[in-house]
């Protein structure tokens, strides 16, 4: 959940081919189960390309999976429900509103990371997902390159992050 994906790493895990893998991720997407969130590259040679995280549409169907549904306080995975609770809310507000964005995340060769990156009418920003309220560093690199504006989401203000005003 909201971790990059390895087809190959899958495959070999679960005992069948990469084709498969694939197909079976593509019919949970179609069944509105999961969705898929590119990484964002200008083919800069330290950003990372052409991998994906998954995300559920729903944390519940995720925490049914696993047999989990313990208070955020007893849980080690708050930061990844976190997460994944933003992002699909961010996606379902997109859809609903037809308020049109690109959506994706981007990682550099030097592990540096942004949770959320998202294109709207030309304009880039970047987004870091905190459970608690902390004090994010964005990479400069990206921040410079791509003139993006830098939000932190927390608890305090993600109702203004998953409420989309249409553009």
């Amino acid at each position: 959940m909201g971790s990059e994906v390895n087809y190959n790493e899958l495959a070999q895990t679960v005992g069948v081919n990469k084709t498969t893998v694939q197909n079976y991720i593509d019919i949970l997407e179609k069944g509105y189960i999961v969705f898929r969130l590119n990484s964002f590259s200008r083919n800069l040679r330290n950003e990372i390309k052409q991998t994906r995280k998954i995300y559920f549409l729903d944390n519940g169907i995720r925490n049914m999976i696993i047999g989990n549904f313990n208070p955020l306080e007893l849980r080690v995975d708050k930061g990844a429900l976190w997460e994944n609770f933003l992002v699909s809310e961010r996606l379902k507000q997109n859809n609903y509103k037809d308020s049109y964005s690109k959506m994706f995340f981007w990682r550099n060769r030097q592990q540096q990371e942004i949770d959320f990156v998202e294109e709207r009418a030309g304009e880039v920003i970047a987004y870091e997902f905190k459970w608690n309220k902390k004090k994010v560093k964005f990479p400069e690199k990206f921040i410079t390159t791509y003139n993006a504006k830098a939000h932190s989401i927390d608890r305090s203000n993600f109702r203004d992050f998953v409420k989309i005003e249409n553009s």
